[in-house]
């Protein structure tokens, strides 16, 4: 077992969480509160979010990202449909088949793409494949911001995106388990960068920002709601005690700690892949735009940093991932660095 005392950049899920959640949860734990939602902090979550994104949208919590991701597609598809979306999606390549289990079969049709971005040249490709009644209809196009080798989609691009959507009747589902990077990168308003520009349901990413577990999902687009409720308890997703997610985002969102958590680690995830430009037998593999940097390393320089006792996933680019966070520690990022260099240059 690793000695958990040592800071690992192998994922943001291995942060804490962070001051101002951690109080917002102890707040809520005085007293006793209505369960399952009917509580005030779920309300004045609900509308902190409504008033971060600019309109009167749809908001339903849950416990993590697949379920966000998998009832927000199953909202959208009948079983007969089918989900566009990147070949290293999230909903593809980590979440079990959770996305056509909750749709009950709705199939992902998957598009390539520089950076990990979709474009929509492939996405009209896969619209108009086929459109005989042996082929799952398309339906809707799943898009990650920030996506998954931490590249982040310009509104620009988004807006041509839905150009696309609306030529072929497609709705757009957004995966924003980093979202907070990307808007941070942007510089842009959460309303810009979603709905503004043709988002129509959102997985809104708390956990890896800085929260102990939850995230939400944020419908647009309100007639795709209907009975949510309802999946959302079928699956499981319904808290008792609801306060304890939604008091998390309280303490997230208010004075844009949320923001702030993102920046920072965004800023050590550039700081990081700064020290090690120059450096020979380390390459860059994608663009550092959030708070992943995706490293191309030889195999005996991953096997001795192992050794050491360095964590880093490789399943994305066959490069290795370092994932920074609303917490990483500058010095603890230097004795990385340091150790690469150690390593290549003997």
């Amino acid at each position: 077992m690793e000695d958990t005392n040592l800071e690992q950049f192998a994922s943001d899920n291995y942060s804490g969480i962070c001051p101002e959640v951690l109080e917002a949860m102890i707040q809520a734990n005085s007293g006793t509160a209505p369960g399952y939602g009917d509580d005030i902090y779920t309300a004045k979550a609900s509308e902190k979010i409504r008033e971060i994104f600019e309109c009167d949208c749809e908001v339903f919590f849950v416990f993590n990202g697949t379920a966000a991701n998998a009832l927000s597609l199953a909202s959208m598809c009948q079983s007969y449909h089918s989900v566009i979306c990147h070949e290293l999606a999230h909903i593809e390549t980590d979440e079990c088949g959770a996305p056509e289990f909750a749709s009950n079969g709705s199939k992902l049709l998957l598009a390539d793409g520089g950076n990990g971005k979709l474009n929509p040249t492939s996405i009209e490709e896969l619209a108009t494949k086929r459109v005989d009644i042996h082929y799952p209809k398309p339906k809707v196009i799943s898009l990650t911001q920030s996506n998954e080798v931490g590249v982040v989609y310009s509104i620009q691009e988004i807006k041509a995106i839905k150009k696309i959507a609306n030529k072929h009747n497609l709705k757009i589902h957004m995966d924003g388990a980093r979202i907070a990077n990307a808007l941070v990168t942007l510089g842009c308003t959460p309303a810009e960068m979603t709905w503004k520009a043709g988002i129509d349901v959102l997985s809104f990413g708390g956990t890896k920002n800085g929260m102990a577990f939850g995230e939400a999902v944020v419908i647009f687009d309100k007639n795709l709601a209907e009975d949510f409720e309802y999946r959302v308890k079928q699956a499981g997703q319904l808290a008792s005690k609801m306060r304890f997610i939604s008091s998390q985002w309280l303490g997230l969102l208010e004075n844009d700690v949320w923001l702030k958590n993102a920046k920072y680690a965004n800023d050590m995830a550039l700081y990081f892949a700064s020290q090690l430009e120059d450096v020979k037998g380390v390459s860059l593999v994608f663009p550092v735009h959030a708070n992943e940097v995706f490293l191309k390393l030889k195999s005996e320089v991953e096997v001795e940093l192992k050794k050491r006792g360095w964590m880093s996933y490789a399943f994305i680019g066959r490069a290795n991932r370092f994932v920074f966070s609303w917490n990483s520690s500058k010095e603890r990022i230097d004795e990385l660095v340091k150790d690469i260099k150690e390593i290549i240059q003997g």
